[in-house]
């Protein structure tokens, strides 16, 4: 890649990445809708695949999601310097938002018109996250196991009361012993292919 074309894709990260920061509420998963048609259908610079991988690695470390995976993304297209990129144009919205609200938020909030639009927000979200994770579950969920693990996951969290980070680093080494079980299944029937 030349540095024209460097410098582009650079400026189309930070573009693409403000302005999914600037039009999308609700964060995290109510940002997957823009995510996908910006990056997946528009530029095909990620897959489905890999964009639920970075949502399922942004959710396990620390930090918030959506810069999370637009770090990923950044430095996929154009290595460190498209990550920092990336999370600033993610971010940059945000912090402009936040500083002109932080001003106004105690003057504005006890007016009823302020509140009944904080409650169509909130609906508003409710409805793209529900869509969201419809959408998730039918791209993750792909045998009766994962379906399993999703149920006990959500009894955990929601009845149980469970931390989330307790839920995925049991789902994460339940992961690994699962892969390494069905590594060894398969090295151990190769060998017995090859000695008969």
């Amino acid at each position: 890649m030349g540095f024209k074309e460097k410098l582009k894709t650079i400026l189309d990260l930070y573009g693409i990445f403000a302005r999914i920061g600037t039009f999308t509420i609700g964060g995290g998963l109510a940002m997957m809708p823009m995510m996908q048609r910006e990056l997946i259908e528009k530029r095909k610079w990620i897959t489905e695949e890999e964009l639920i991988d970075y949502y399922a690695v942004g959710q396990s470390t620390p930090g918030i999601v959506a810069v999370n995976v637009s770090t990923f993304v950044g430095y996929k297209q154009a290595g460190i310097i498209g990550g920092i990129v990336s999370t600033l144009g993610m971010i940059t919205p945000s912090l402009l938002i936040i500083m002109i609200l932080a001003t106004f938020i105690n003057s504005i909030s006890d007016y009823p018109y302020v509140q009944k639009a904080l409650r169509g927000i909130n609906v508003a979200v409710a409805a793209l996250m529900t869509y969201v994770i419809i959408n998730f579950a039918r791209k993750t969920i792909k045998n009766f196991e994962n379906a399993i693990f999703m149920l006990i996951a959500f009894v955990l969290v929601f009845f149980f009361k469970v931390p989330s980070f307790w839920i995925i680093l049991s789902a994460l080494l339940i992961g690994i012993i699962l892969t390494l079980a069905t590594r060894s299944q398969v090295k151990n029937q190769n060998d017995k292919d090859g000695n008969q």
